[in-house]
């Protein structure tokens, strides 16, 4: 993997690759100011300067000059980097750019597909405040009005910004046309894959151009995603900050507690008492009927909360987000919907009450908090029942320079001896080769 000598080692170790088959391409060098960039742009540069922005983030000024260049990319970067402008700047200066475009404001030209409700609205409202001559964009997702979505595209639109099943319902009713999407973006891509979005993905690009130019963004770099790339990005560069391994970020202090099912709820229960009043707490919990059920108990303990998961209305869930950001409370119990695109800086504590289905998926949590060049705190509670995950999270901790507790190391050799003696056993019960025929 190739790497450019000074601008690049610096800036957060930017590094590259080419995955074009036969000769590599010379890769762009990275932008340090945004004039480097968008010099040729006034109306984007009036934009940045209004947002207060003091220079690119470090995948911002590798990316944003090979997309420039019509190339497509994979940026693969920890959440909360600055992706979402990785693509939307160059996207706007693309559909302005493209000849069709003018007269057919029926006919989208830029489509933005998230796995989120709340992540396809925080690209929307991007989209609005850095908007560009007048390009109009709509989002369009599983629990807002389906009507209205529909009213918006037949207004006619440059940018679709959409989670899949929303979209690829409308797509199969004919209510949105994607023949003149020339500038697509796969969004948290690993997430996309990992909620189970590829068939209705498949089904979306079957409709858009193939002379496209596609962006991909990840936060992790996992086999899924490697295979997504290669179907449909046509000779694509990969951008990332860092390394592909999954590391958790330096920025949050990782506490691992090895406790019962019993007394995980008073391991909690004692942690959001001693809050204090700065600080900001998401609770994790693996399914919507425990976010419930803590949330009922919390409230009946006269403790203020909100909960977010799939199972409540569009409506309560943006109140209980607004509240949340606001201050208005400062415990969110959610499932993983939140470990995704959700931008709250001043988050202090991650608490993972349930161990998440992925070691990914733990690194992404962690990352709401000690975000915008804060610290932050995770807490974990483990039980028996996370063991097969112990020696992934040890990997996580000493990546990361944290402490790992002995219960922890207990509870990954337990594991590995169980391992090895469901290995042995299974070994056992094999037939050793065919039985002999006898003549």
């Amino acid at each position: 993997m190739a790497k450019n000598k000074v601008g690049r080692k610096e800036n957060f170790n930017i590094t590259w690759d080419d995955l074009k088959d036969g000769e590599k391409r010379t890769i762009p060098n990275p932008t340090c100011t945004f004039d480097d960039a968008f010099q040729c742009y006034p109306e984007v540069m009036e934009n940045i300067k209004k947002a207060g922005f003091q220079k690119p983030t470090p995948i911002q000024s590798q990316a944003w000059p090979i997309v420039l260049q019509g190339i497509d990319l994979i940026g693969v970067a920890q959440t909360g980097t600055g992706k979402t402008l990785c693509y939307l700047m160059p996207g706007f200066i693309h559909l302005d750019l493209q000849p069709t475009l003018k007269g057919q404001r029926n006919r989208p030209g830029m489509l933005v597909l998230t796995p989120t409700r709340e992540l396809a609205l925080q690209v929307e409202g991007e989209c609005c405040k850095y908007s560009y001559k007048g390009l109009r964009s709509v989002c369009v997702y599983g629990g807002g009005n389906r009507d209205e979505q529909i009213e918006e595209l037949r207004k006619g639109v440059d940018i679709i910004i959409a989670t899949p099943g929303r979209l690829n319902d409308l797509q199969m009713n004919n209510f949105v046309n994607l023949k003149n999407i020339t500038y697509l973006v796969l969004d948290e891509a690993d997430k996309m894959l990992d909620m189970g979005f590829e068939p209705q993905i498949m089904k979306i690009l079957l409709d858009v151009r193939p002379d496209r130019q596609t962006v991909m963004t990840s936060a992790t770099w996992p086999h899924s995603v490697h295979r997504l790339a290669q179907s449909y990005l046509k000779e694509p560069m990969i951008v990332y900050v860092g390394t592909l391994d999954l590391v958790a970020v330096s920025s949050v202090k990782q506490n691992i507690i090895v406790t019962t099912e019993e007394e995980k709820w008073s391991h909690m229960h004692t942690f959001l008492q001693n809050m204090s009043s700065t600080d900001k707490v998401i609770v994790f919990v693996s399914r919507k009927a425990v976010a419930d059920h803590l949330s009922s108990d919390l409230i009946l303990g006269n403790i203020s909360i909100e909960s977010l998961h799939g199972d409540r209305e569009q409506r309560d869930r943006e109140k209980a987000l607004e509240n949340f950001k606001t201050g208005k409370v400062r415990i969110l119990i959610a499932t993983d919907l939140a470990s995704r695109g959700l931008d709250v800086h001043d988050v202090t504590h991650v608490y993972n009450f349930d161990f998440p289905r992925n070691i990914e998926e733990y690194v992404h949590r962690i990352g709401r908090t000690g975000r915008a060049g804060r610290t932050g705190v995770s807490i974990t509670t483990l039980t028996r029942n996370d063991w097969r995950v112990a020696s992934e999270l040890i990997n996580i901790l000493e990546r990361a320079n944290q402490s790992i507790p002995e219960e922890l190391v207990s509870m990954a050799e337990r594991f590995k001896a169980h391992q090895q003696k469901r290995e042995m056993e299974r070994k056992m019960e094999r037939p050793q080769g065919r039985p002999k025929k006898f003549h």
